[in-house]
């Protein structure tokens, strides 16, 4: 069973494949984001733990990025969630219940898309994932172990139907005949209404353990979704961009990689429960800000 620990203890294993940044020592306490509206011009959030858990929005999300918007802060959502086409993502945001334009959604799903040749792909995905923006020459990969012999590339976009058993007949068909694999979600769990959820990236670090030079990953902590947002931010400096989330290892860590301020939020995602202070010591990586709830 996953744990706030042992969802920490494996990134710190994996902490060598993720960008390099320079460690901190300590964190402001804040009461809410805006006390710090003043010194940043674009508001980055992160999804699950930061505006909603599960299919929960949380208690004044939506009001706080009203209030932001009111004082002449971007808002953009950086979600690591690949499971959706774009136009699925901003349905669930919108399911939500917050009000967010589609221009201010970016999904790591979208980094990863833009990295894929011509190729024919096995994709991991959801049954229900209708793969409309994915190259024709693709092949859902379940329970044949003919389709991962034969497929050229690898692509893995969510876990939600995915079981041992299918990363059993991926493995050996890494072993057979190493190919790349391109990890949509960089994620190793998510906060959810009943724990945590098992993710891509959860995985796609089993792989990268014994093919290392064959794995990519995509979404926080790695650079391909900053450059999607900083490239919708065109006037702005990273200083003046704030990234707001609950992760250190994917939100803190890739943020302050380039340059971005951070805010750590605690209340209801991977911390929840828990003084924050103990696991950025260890880890080394304090956020600029911190507070319980945006």
């Amino acid at each position: 069973m996953l744990t706030t620990q042992s969802i920490f203890d494996r990134y710190e294993e994996v902490r060598a494949r993720f960008p390099d940044v320079a460690p901190r020592t300590a964190t402001l306490q804040i009461q809410s984001l805006l006390d710090i509206a003043d010194q940043v011009d674009a508001f980055v959030f992160d999804a699950f733990g930061v505006l909603n858990v599960g299919e929960t929005m949380i208690p004044g999300a939506d009001r706080r990025l009203d209030q932001l918007r009111e004082r002449g802060c971007n808002i953009r959502i950086l979600t690591n969630a690949a499971s959706y086409d774009r136009s699925g993502a901003i349905a669930k945001f919108k399911r939500l219940g917050l009000r967010v334009n589609d221009e201010e959604i970016i999904t790591s799903r979208e980094a990863a898309l833009q990295h894929l040749g011509s190729w024919h792909w096995g994709v991991i995905t959801a049954d229900t994932d209708p793969l409309t923006d994915l190259p024709n020459h693709v092949t859902r990969l379940k329970d044949s172990p003919d389709d991962y012999d034969t497929v050229d590339q690898f692509l893995f976009l969510s876990t939600a139907d995915w079981t041992v058993a299918r990363q059993g007949l991926l493995m050996k068909a890494m072993q057979n005949r190493p190919r790349n694999v391109l990890i949509g979600n960089a994620d190793l769990a998510a906060p959810r209404d009943d724990g945590f959820s098992v993710e891509p990236g959860h995985f796609g670090h089993q792989i990268a353990d014994l093919f290392p030079n064959h794995v990519q990953f995509f979404g926080k902590p790695f650079p391909e979704v900053y450059d999607l947002i900083e490239a919708t931010l065109p006037s702005l400096t990273p200083d003046r961009i704030a990234m707001c989330g609950d992760t250190l290892h994917t939100d803190i860590l890739g943020a302050a990689a380039r340059g971005w301020r951070t805010v750590l939020v605690t209340k209801d995602g991977l911390f929840a429960g828990y003084d924050t202070q103990p696991f950025s010591k260890q880890a080394r990586l304090f956020a600029d800000w911190r507070l319980s709830r945006i």
